[in-house]
């Protein structure tokens, strides 16, 4: 069945994106070059490696193998929340505030990109066109907000720092109001797999299915 949610979204997203292209400022040079994919790594789960110890010599003469124990790491205190709109924040159609969470993963590769990059206005901008073997895709860039449009973009922001032993950058996700339409609830996150690491939006609420990809998604209308 429709839902007239679903139904306005997209009629929004039609009627805006044209408006919007005319009107967004050009990315930087360094920002349109910037690859958002990272060749994989692999991955040592140092905390399941067991912690050996010399073995001991028993009073028989014989040596005893010591036993080993599993390292205990702190797990992380960062809980999924959603990130603040900082600029223009926006409600849906029953008056609802639109939102976005950055996960703990994507808030940490921001950052580390900020810094490698020494730009603190570092941000994601993730926007929906129509196109793709579902219907919608999403594309993503990294931006400054110093670019952004400051009529059309909204910003998110999250509250706290992602690691707290480098700066005080905190992950940034821009989105334009008809992208937020249609990926409102949903989550950016940062994957690694073995075929590489990118950014990702999960967890799209309106969304009835999507391509192996992940970047292709329906909405119901």
């Amino acid at each position: 069945m429709a839902t007239k949610a679903g139904v306005g979204a997209c009629a929004r997203y039609v009627s805006s994106r044209a408006a919007i292209a005319s009107r967004r400022p050009c990315p930087t040079a360094a920002a349109s070059t910037r690859l958002l994919h990272t060749p994989a790594t692999p991955l040592y789960l140092d905390f399941l490696a067991p912690s050996w110890q010399t073995p001991t010599t028993s009073k028989h003469g014989g040596y005893t193998p010591a036993p080993h124990r599993i390292q205990s790491r702190p797990l992380s205190s960062t809980s999924r929340r959603a990130a603040t709109a900082i600029t223009n924040p926006r409600k849906d159609s029953s008056g609802n505030e639109m939102s976005i969470t950055i996960t703990p993963r994507a808030a940490h590769r921001l950052q580390t990109i900020s810094e490698t990059d020494q730009n603190p206005n570092l941000a994601l901008r993730v926007s929906v066109e129509s196109g793709g073997c579902h219907g919608f895709q999403y594309l993503m860039s990294l931006v400054s907000t110093a670019d952004i449009d400051a009529e059309e973009d909204t910003v998110f922001e999250n509250e706290e720092v992602a690691r707290k032993t480098g700066g005080e950058y905190k992950a940034k996700v821009v989105m334009d109001e008809p992208s937020l339409e249609l990926l409102t609830g949903s989550n950016i996150d940062y994957t690694m797999e073995l075929i590489g690491s990118q950014f990702k939006v999960t967890g799209i609420p309106g969304a009835t299915s999507s391509c192996g990809c992940g970047t292709s998604f329906d909405i119901a209308t």
